[in-house]
């Protein structure tokens, strides 16, 4: 590892919010992302690059769902409020506009969430043939549901759904988006590069122009320690064919502030990677250096920016909670070998369940 490094798959998708509390209990019974990891307020110092220079204080919570996929950290400022879109974000603006959700049954879980009363479209099937539908949460934020390519256990949630599998991501240059996402983050599958009027985003707003659209996904779940959790995930890129209109989803906005903040990937060999990035002009913008304590979960993190400004977060695990009341928690500071870890240790972490 030394040399190394590892791209594990997607560890979380941030999502900054009004009301913590609230719009979780709403993912758990959406999504069954009931696992909670770590829950703590604290300011955030590193971070004032993109809070305006100031530091910031902010609650967050990272919830799981343990039939696999990536968590939601969910984030809000308590120093000030969250500020929503100076605009309506709109598919093709840049950034995270869509988080991506897997599902056993996605005819079940649009069932599901239309019971809920959520927002949601009808199935539809995509270019790839799969079947999917999209939901608007109460904030606003819209998933997408896709079938799952990869599991850690079957489902229990009524919704059939996993966690995060992927985000679209609207980009202002499709070459230059496909080399950072394809040959630096290692989405080395192309699924399909189409451009056209799509009949599955008619739901979404600006859905109804012409888009380039490429999926890129991997083909095997990946190697270190959280990685058969994680499973396999994707990116689409959409590209916006006329050009006219699009935005930086959060333009005049902090990190932080009401939408998905970032993307963040679970690594190991953080040093090399920070090589890896420089040479793709990618250069590591925030670095906690050596550790970031968080109380119930320590480790390493950094940022970089994708081609258009999007805030891509990487994190090293040093510390995790088992079971906190015990005072339970797993060492992975040693470092050692990419490996996965056994089975058996990661279900352990849904003694964290949140009913």
């Amino acid at each position: 590892m030394k040399n190394s490094f590892l791209l594990n798959g997607i560890q979380q998708m941030g999502i900054g919010v009004p009301d913590v509390q609230e719009i979780w209990s709403w993912y758990r019974q959406a999504f069954g992302l009931d696992v909670r990891i770590f829950e703590e307020a604290a300011p955030a110092p590193l971070m004032t690059r993109y809070t305006g220079g100031e530091v910031h204080h902010r609650t967050a919570t990272l919830a799981l769902n343990m039939a696999g996929g990536g968590g939601f950290e969910i984030w809000q400022f308590t120093s000030r409020p969250t500020v929503r879109p100076v605009f309506e974000p709109q598919l093709g603006d840049y950034g995270v506009f869509i988080c991506k959700i897997k599902s056993e049954d996605v005819r079940h879980t649009q069932r599901h969430l239309s019971q809920m009363g959520a927002n949601v479209s009808a199935a539809f099937q995509d270019p790839a043939g799969r079947w999917t539908c999209y939901v608007q949460d109460p904030n606003g934020n819209y998933f997408q549901i896709v079938e799952g390519r990869s599991w850690f256990t079957s489902s229990k949630h009524p919704s059939k759904c996993g966690g995060v599998a992927g985000a679209v991501i609207g980009v202002s240059d499709m070459l230059k988006s496909l080399r950072f996402y394809q040959d630096l983050l290692g989405y080395e599958q192309l699924v399909y590069d189409e451009a056209q009027v799509f009949t599955d985003y008619d739901f979404l707003p600006r859905g109804r122009e012409v888009f380039r659209r490429v999926l890129l996904s991997h083909s095997k779940v990946r190697g270190g320690y959280f990685a058969q959790l994680l499973g396999i995930t994707e990116i689409e890129l959409v590209e916006l064919s006329s050009q006219t209109g699009a935005k930086q989803i959060f333009e005049n906005r902090f990190w932080g502030d009401w939408g998905f903040i970032h993307l963040c990937f679970d690594v190991q060999g953080m040093n090399a990677l920070k090589e890896r990035c420089a040479e793709f002009d990618a250069a590591f913008t925030v670095d906690s250096d050596n550790s970031f304590d968080m109380g119930e979960a320590a480790g390493r993190f950094s940022y970089i920016e994708d081609p258009d400004g999007y805030w891509i977060e990487f994190v090293e695990t040093h510390k995790v909670p088992i079971l906190k009341k015990w005072g339970l928690y797993l060492n992975l500071k040693q470092g050692g070998k990419p490996k996965h870890l056994p089975k058996w240790m990661l279900k352990a972490l849904g003694l964290n369940r949140v009913k």
